[in-house]
């Protein structure tokens, strides 16, 4: 897929407040530590992760996402009058039905002639919104729109920890790591066909997506339905089931990927990757052949924010002059599923 007429305007964030540290949720986990004789620091050692962030307790999901979209709108003074669609595209949502996009539409004022409405698809979500919308600005059926997300690992954090100090066991230490290394935040992508201003702003070249659904349930995010009473939320990931099929994947999706937009792994300037953690990351750049110098990260010090980890990641980049202004940007996302999904973008 190709664009020539879609331009990514801003992109606003809005990080949670509450700083957790891996020393601290291992601090939490001391009795299994002691039972299983394991050292502490294996956390941070293991995944590269020194802290991520929490959400305060019964933070409604919307209330991050409103957050992110309205920074984003004022970054570049585009009224809501002007959006033709709202996209929300967060795992975390507020209700089963209405669509979250409709409380995030709603707070900033948006209505009318507007499409508004949620997609899913876990890592991916945003990624996923974005071509959505680029599709809508590209055929001419809207002038611009937003994607946001916003997600929260504080629940599932605080419940994973408890089931491990309930059943202290070397299997379960393994199986619920991928869960202690999520962290939370919002984001919202504000995308134009660029005729709103005349100021320079990153260009969508295109992308490619590839998937291998026949590895659906290597990681699982869901509600516990065995026990009718007591409906508790559960997630499971086959870590290194995980990594080895989605590098596999990432690899065959960057080759299409510079096939598709005429690209050589030289002619990439950055890359901006799925914040999983350090051991992902490394082995994603060897196998697509990137150098380290041209990646940028948050993971150290904000986990796996799921969807808004990508977004997030690249305004943080911006802010600190690591995007420059004709760069050509590779945003590579490999999700549950397994997806794989890049863009191109030239800054």
């Amino acid at each position: 897929m190709k664009y020539s007429r879609v331009y990514i305007e801003s992109v606003g964030y809005e990080l949670a407040p509450i700083v957790v540290t891996s020393t601290e949720l291992e601090n939490r986990l001391k009795p299994m530590y002691d039972t299983l004789h394991i050292s502490p620091g294996q956390l941070e050692a293991l995944t590269g992760i020194r802290e991520r962030r929490w959400w305060k307790p019964k933070t409604p999901i919307s209330e991050g996402a409103i957050a992110a979209a309205k920074k984003a709108l004022r970054e570049r003074n585009i009224s809501p009058e002007e959006i033709g669609a709202v996209v929300y595209a967060g795992v975390c949502r507020e209700h089963f039905e209405p669509a979250t996009a409709c409380q995030v539409a709603a707070a900033l004022g948006i209505q009318g002639n507007v499409a508004v409405y949620d997609t899913s698809n876990a890592c991916l979500g945003i990624l996923n919104g974005v071509l959505d919308i680029a599709n809508r600005i590209e055929l001419g059926q809207i002038r611009a729109g937003l994607v946001v997300a916003c997600e929260s690992s504080r629940e599932i954090n605080e419940i994973m920890i408890q089931q491990m100090l309930d059943n202290p066991t070397m299997e379960n230490f393994t199986e619920s790591l991928a869960t202690l290394t999520g962290g939370s935040g919002a984001a919202a992508v504000l995308l134009t066909d660029g005729s709103f201003t005349p100021t320079r702003r990153p260009r969508l070249l295109g992308g490619i997506n590839l998937a291998a659904p026949q590895h659906h349930t290597l990681c699982r995010w869901g509600i516990n339905t065995d026990d009718p009473k007591n409906h508790i939320p559960y997630m499971q990931t086959d870590a290194v089931s995980v990594m080895k099929h989605g590098v596999e994947l990432g690899k065959r999706t960057w080759d299409t990927f510079l096939k598709e937009l005429s690209l050589t792994s030289d002619r990439i300037d950055k890359v901006i990757c799925h914040q999983v953690g350090e051991a992902h990351q490394r082995l994603i750049l060897q196998a697509i052949g990137i150098d380290p110098e041209k990646d940028f990260t948050t993971y150290e010090f904000l986990g796996n924010m799921g969807t808004v980890s990508l977004p997030v990641t690249a305004a943080i980049a911006k802010e600190r002059d690591a995007l420059l202004p004709g760069d050509i940007v590779g945003f590579l996302g490999i999700g549950s599923g397994l997806n794989c999904l890049m863009l191109g973008i030239q800054w």
